[in-house]
């Protein structure tokens, strides 16, 4: 492909670069030039136009996107047509988002003319939703680059959206003396909400005491027809041989890993009973915000395998917001600030003007309901929660201040209030006091 400069007489079937104006018509960039769009714009005295000329054996842009998102190996997952140099790929159901970040690379280290991007490895979708998009920067690139392109997509799966299933759920919530039925009863909302948007179903629950055999009872009861299992301790783990992993052992099943590096969620327990699945839910699950149970969960919903190793690799962008709710956060929150901490901002009224523009006496000293203006002005001010109260005097300034009097005010004189507002402002701000974080 060339680019640059050419000569109008020479343009027929070049791709503008920039729109132009043909008289009443404008041609669009990426615009095809004609032999009509050619005689239109040597008529308008145009000579030359930037543009690109297409060498034999390029593809245009669209073309050569088009080929790429159709050589592209996907499961739930659909094309829109090209746009620009653009194929838009968009989800075709909710679900986990799942990709081939070796193929991604090796598709964009081809050349820097062809690039494409994706969401994230695992991040959760909603039907319809853009998860990938295919851009070739130029007007048009060589089909040799295109072919290299769909050699690397035929290798296999490239990306895909892993569905969410209906899966059926059962919830044990153990119970200790003290615990109130009704943060058991929040937590299942909770529960029930978080499923929903995933298409799951809460099916069962069981509030055992906090007691390895009776744990081990209550799971072994809702595996049998439950998918997954997801157990909610009264008493976050503390050891690998607390009694939801005891629970989980004692049941006949396996701990696949107790602990995660995702915050908030690092006492999450996950485990195997009976070829179902069994989550330890640590204590921040019991609130709607995102945190590693979600992460866990939304996978196993969407029929993906998690395991010890696909944990451990959680660490990088597990570092979540903070639960405000957190019986224990991270870091001790910040004490409130006495009013003595509280910012300084002071007042600066504009009092030296001459009320030119409104003729006639002083306006300032003008009576409503028998008070001088800037007299209301001045007790409104201090009626507020500034530090300060700052009054610039200019013109009059001996009739303004015998307004303001016995009012704790701050005067500032402007010998130069003629000049205008700005030597007003400047006094004023002038005379604000060097703590305070401001002036209104």
């Amino acid at each position: 492909m060339k680019f640059g400069p050419i000569p109008i007489d020479k343009a027929e079937g070049a791709v503008l670069a920039h729109a132009t104006t043909a008289g009443e018509r404008r041609l669009r960039k990426a615009h095809r030039l004609s032999a009509e769009d050619v005689s239109l714009l040597k008529s308008t005295g145009i000579s030359q136009v930037v543009a690109a000329v297409l060498a034999p054996g390029d593809l245009s842009e669209d073309a050569a996107a088009e080929k790429i998102a159709e050589s592209m190996i996907h499961r739930n997952v659909e094309a829109k047509p090209a746009a620009t140099g653009r194929v838009n790929l968009h989800a075709r159901a909710a679900g986990i988002f799942t990709v081939d970040a070796a193929m991604i690379n090796a598709i964009n280290a081809v050349d820097p003319t062809i690039t494409i991007a994706t969401l994230a490895q695992h991040a959760p979708v909603e039907n319809g939703q853009m998860v990938a998009t295919v851009k070739i920067i130029p007007f048009a690139v060589a089909s040799a680059l295109v072919d290299a392109v769909a050699r690397v997509c035929a290798s296999g799966e490239i990306f895909a959206v892993n569905a969410y299933q209906p899966v059926r759920v059962g919830v044990i919530q153990t119970v200790l003396p003290g615990v109130k039925p009704s943060v058991l009863d929040k937590t299942l909302r909770v529960t029930e909400a978080r499923l929903a948007r995933s298409g799951g179903r809460l099916t069962a629950e069981r509030r055992p005491p906090h007691e390895i055999g009776a744990v081990a009872e209550a799971a072994a009861s809702l595996t049998r027809d439950n998918d997954i299992v997801v157990i909610f301790g009264a008493s976050a783990m503390s050891d690998f041989g607390d009694v939801v992993p005891a629970a989980i052992e004692k049941a006949g099943g396996t701990v696949i890993r107790a602990g995660m590096p995702v915050d908030p969620g690092n006492l999450l327990v996950l485990g195997a009973l009976a070829g179902k699945r069994v989550i330890g839910a640590p204590g921040c699950a019991r609130s709607p915000k995102e945190n590693g149970f979600d992460w866990v969960l939304d996978r196993l919903i969407a029929g993906l395998d998690v395991t010890a190793k696909d944990i451990a690799g959680m660490g990088v962008g597990g570092l979540l917001m903070e639960i405000p709710t957190r019986p224990q956060p991270r870091e001790p929150l910040p004490a409130p600030k006495s009013e003595s901490a509280e910012l300084k901002v002071d007042i600066v009224l504009l009092a030296a003007g001459r009320s030119s523009r409104m003729g006639g006496p002083n306006k300032l000293l003008a009576l409503f309901d028998g008070k001088p203006l800037v007299r209301r002005s001045a007790e409104r001010a201090l009626d507020s929660k500034a530090s300060d109260t700052i009054v610039v005097t200019g013109h009059q300034r001996e009739r303004v201040r015998a307004a303001l009097s016995g009012l704790d005010v701050t005067f500032a004189d402007n010998p130069d209030f003629a000049e205008g507002l700005s030597s007003s402002l400047k006094a004023g701000i002038a005379r604000v006091a060097s703590d305070a974080a401001g002036a209104v």
